[in-house]
């Protein structure tokens, strides 16, 4: 939306880039906290300013034009630049703000980690929005924060985009979670006996970034024993109950289910390396007051959750070397 009080009214540019950039009525009206009546009106001013239909119906979907293509890109630079020309000298107040923060993560973080930013916002910034936007394999990251459609984004590869903002979370080691009852809880599992036990195996949330686990099987030539691939993290701890299934996951996560279902953490016996978790973000929202604490009170959710899991760690001596300060 257009900021209160604004002196440019850029409410028609930002349904604009929105619609052309989600694609979809709908979510462009939630995450404008609009009607969607109020988006169709703004899509038909925008079609005779344009003298276009900027975007079309095929089937189920709705696909730019080739002119609402064209013009998306001069759109986004445009309310870059106007956000830049208000945002310089602001001074930011959390208790007053009415950002709308994006964020990208995976879902299993929404179990715990999300949690706790929720209740860090609602405390520090109760006029602040938060949007949270899954990551898949289908879906660019990279882009989506170099567009502004993200903020930051929050992962755990072993090797994070090197061209983007960089800061460690925390980090936390990989354990097997399982049925209370499975045999292999019984004694430490071998090597062996965890290749062969049945995995469930949730989906990779990038095309481009192969996670821990993925990465150090595909070295060593190592083949788990995959047999339900899920699409989410958070649908396999629900499934180990009352099977032989196993899960390997860091220890936060499989501490939090295991309070709450009749699971059990047992060491993983492979060597596999510490999971570590940062956030990234672009080199376009770095000096950001807004971002800045943002980026803030995600690090001190983190480390609050360090004292709640002791066994997680922080990466603060080693991980500062991956920040880019420029």
């Amino acid at each position: 939306m257009a900021r209160p009080n604004d002196p440019l009214d850029t409410y028609l540019l930002r349904v604009l880039v929105s619609l052309l950039t989600e694609r979809n009525l709908t979510r462009v009206a939630t995450r404008m906290n609009q009607t969607q009546p109020a988006i169709s009106a703004a899509l038909r001013k925008l079609r005779l300013v344009f003298n276009d239909e900027l975007l079309v119906r095929s089937g189920n979907a709705m696909v730019p034009t080739p002119r609402g293509l064209e013009v998306l890109e001069t759109a986004r630079g445009a309310l870059a630049d106007i956000d830049r020309l208000f945002t310089v000298g602001e001074q930011f107040d959390p208790q007053t703000t009415q950002q709308l923060y994006k964020i990208g993560c995976p879902d299993y973080l929404s179990t715990v980690f999300m949690a706790g930013v929720a209740k860090a916002l609602r405390r520090d910034a109760p006029n602040a929005r938060l949007m949270v936007h899954p990551l898949g394999p289908g879906y660019d990251f990279e882009e989506a924060l170099a567009n502004g459609e993200l903020d930051v984004v929050i992962g755990n590869w072993p090797e994070p985009p090197e061209h983007l903002h960089t800061a460690p979370l925390l980090e936390d080691d990989v354990v097997v979670l399982m049925d209370r009852n499975n045999p292999l809880a019984r004694s430490p599992m071998t090597r062996e006996q965890y290749l062969h036990a049945p995995h469930v195996v949730p989906l990779p949330y990038s095309s481009s970034h192969r996670g821990v686990i993925d990465k150090y099987l595909a070295t060593h030539r190592l083949t788990r024993n995959a047999r339900m691939i899920v699409p989410f993290f958070s649908m396999a701890p629900n499934m180990l109950p009352g099977t032989d299934l196993i899960f390997t996951i860091s220890r936060h996560f499989a501490e939090h289910y295991a309070s709450t279902l009749p699971l059990i953490v047992v060491p993983c016996p492979i060597d596999y390396p510490n999971m570590r978790f940062y956030q990234i973000w672009h080199g376009r929202n770095q000096r950001a007051p807004a971002q800045r604490w943002f980026r803030q009170v995600l690090k001190e959710v983190a480390d609050r959750m360090l004292v709640a899991v002791p066994r997680a760690r922080t990466i603060a001596g080693a991980g500062l070397a991956l920040v880019k300060t420029a």
